[in-house]
């Protein structure tokens, strides 16, 4: 006699961060959080009342997982939100131990190299720890290869996605809060090369003609270069101006 199978329970929930969601789902189906598979439904946004919204579903048999862009949706110049998800293979709770930071790197360049071959892309994985700075990441995981300006996408969405993702990933299977960056054959970089270049000759014609710039709409962490190179400028100071895609920075003077 065949036995019968319930259909798993599932719900979406909402909240600040990816963890709240989770939390705000896991009390609804009163499980604990190793009972069910996670995917993420949208990109997180830096807006405060944007809220992350997560599907939990309830599976005896797996354990907690996360989902990555398909080679075919999330890796098409489209909007970040339009990201489809792919499967990762499960995460046992053997597999969930805690590690030492030294070793965070070589795990997170397997999970990215795992992801990459899951989209189809032929690409190899460097770490680079000699990074300038200390408020910068802990190492970037670079990606080098052919072609690959489609992992980058519109004004580098697609690539702040994919670190997303293979932090989310890192983090649940290192329990390490360890800050990595991911980038692409150094784009990164030199985008913030020329942005703090940018910043500079701003700041001096702000500087001369005493009136204020307002720089091209930028993502957060690209406003953020901004700010941080003339955070200690001696004659002007920044701010951020307008709302979503739309918000720039303004250079003015102090």
């Amino acid at each position: 006699m065949e036995k019968s199978v319930s259909e798993p329970r599932t719900v979406r929930s909402n909240g600040r961060t990816v963890e709240d969601a989770i939390q705000a789902g896991l009390g609804v189906l009163n499980v604990a959080r190793d009972r069910v598979q996670v995917e993420l439904l949208n990109e997180v946004s830096p807006d405060p009342d944007r809220p992350v919204v997560v599907q939990l579903t309830v599976n005896e048999q797996v354990e907690e997982t996360f989902s990555a862009p398909s080679a075919q949706t999330a890796l098409q110049p489209a909007p970040s939100h339009a990201l489809q998800t792919m499967e990762q293979p499960a995460t046992s709770a053997a597999e969930r131990v805690h590690v030492e930071p030294q070793e965070v790197p070589d795990a997170a360049k397997q999970v990215l190299e795992t992801l990459l071959r899951g989209m189809g892309i032929r690409s190899e994985v460097v770490i680079h720890t000699d990074l300038e700075g200390q408020e910068g990441p802990a190492f970037v995981l670079d990606i080098v290869g052919s072609d690959l300006g489609i992992l980058i996408g519109r004004r580098g969405e697609t690539l702040r996605d994919l670190e997303y993702i293979t932090r989310l990933i890192v983090a649940s299977k290192t329990h390490s809060n360890v800050r990595f960056a991911v980038d692409v054959e150094g784009y990164r970089l030199r985008r913030e090369r020329v942005l703090r270049e940018l910043a500079k000759r701003m700041a001096d014609r702000v500087k001369q003609n005493r009136q204020p710039i307002t720089l091209e709409a930028m993502p957060p962490n690209e406003r953020r270069i901004v700010h941080v190179t003339l955070k200690e400028h001696p004659t002007v100071k920044t701010q951020s101006i307008g709302e979503g895609d739309r918000r720039r920075v303004m250079i003015l003077p102090k």
